[in-house]
């Protein structure tokens, strides 16, 4: 995610993750987060219809939209019918594009491995954060973006709020066992005017949702495959983040994690 100065556990005057920051907060149930039902949802998904292994959550997941803030909406299994698609897509990326662990201007190296696909693509090392249209690893442009991600993120963005999303950028990222994103904003954007489009697939993840600020009270809300999350408008420069991934199992994704990250960059 753009942004992430304080994306990386352990860094000196950066922010990690702790679960001081949600405790108490045992999940959507009690997090204060008002539900809109979704008539075409199908009903609560537990975890072991999920195909997934692991202690992950301690309860069922609604499939429902839910109204995070003003300008946010989670989406529940919005992506669902397009996983296998979607993985695929992502394995013809990466092998344009390798996956790798950027390091932040300070030298230290991520837990996340990203690459990108688009006109341009955000990039971090000694120089700093910026989107760039080549890819530093490659010397090549980034690849081209699926049309398949295109139009998700546009449906996505439609069905929280935000017509015309037309994103130039997409991260994505590779989260293994115990990776994590600490809270950030996403601000290297010129056009702060168009959302943030976020797809889980694989592994399930606790996303972190935090304020304006960074000393906000933070939510912890499970992420499932196929959920995603907009936020935009009065919620565009929320902090945000991801737990330390808990390890797990998906039939599409093995042990890992991957999410689609969509912006409009210039």
């Amino acid at each position: 995610m753009a942004g992430v100065m304080d994306a990386t556990a352990g860094c000196a005057g950066n922010i990690a993750y702790s679960d001081d920051n949600v405790r108490g907060a045992k999940g959507i149930h009690e997090s204060g987060i008002c539900r809109m039902q979704d008539r075409g949802s199908p009903r609560p998904v537990a975890m072991s219809e999920a195909g997934l292994n692991g202690d992950l959550f301690d309860f069922d997941v609604p499939a429902a939209t839910a109204s995070l803030a003003a300008g946010a909406t989670l989406l529940r299994s919005f992506a669902r019918e397009d996983e296998a698609l979607l993985m695929q897509a992502i394995t013809q990326v990466i092998a344009a594009s390798p996956l790798r662990q950027m390091t932040t201007p300070g030298g230290y190296r991520m837990s996340v491995a990203m690459t990108n696909t688009g006109l341009v693509g955000w990039v971090s090392d000694e120089r700093g954060y910026r989107y760039d249209a080549v890819d530093p690893l490659t010397g090549a442009p980034w690849p081209r973006m699926p049309e398949l991600f295109r139009d998700l993120a546009a449906r996505a963005a439609l069905q929280a709020g935000f017509a015309g999303f037309e994103p130039d950028a997409c991260l994505v990222n590779r989260y293994e066992p115990g990776a994590r994103l600490s809270l950030h904003r996403d601000y290297d954007e010129r056009d702060a005017t168009a959302p943030i489009v976020s797809v889980s697939l694989g592994v399930p993840a606790r996303f972190l949702w935090g304020g304006l600020k960074r000393t906000d009270p933070t939510k912890r809300l499970p992420l499932l495959s196929g959920d995603v999350v907009v936020w935009g408008g009065p919620s565009r420069f929320v902090y945000h983040g991801i737990a330390p991934l808990k390890p797990g199992h998906h039939p599409l994704t093995g042990t890992n994690r991957f999410n689609l990250t969509f912006r409009k960059a210039r």
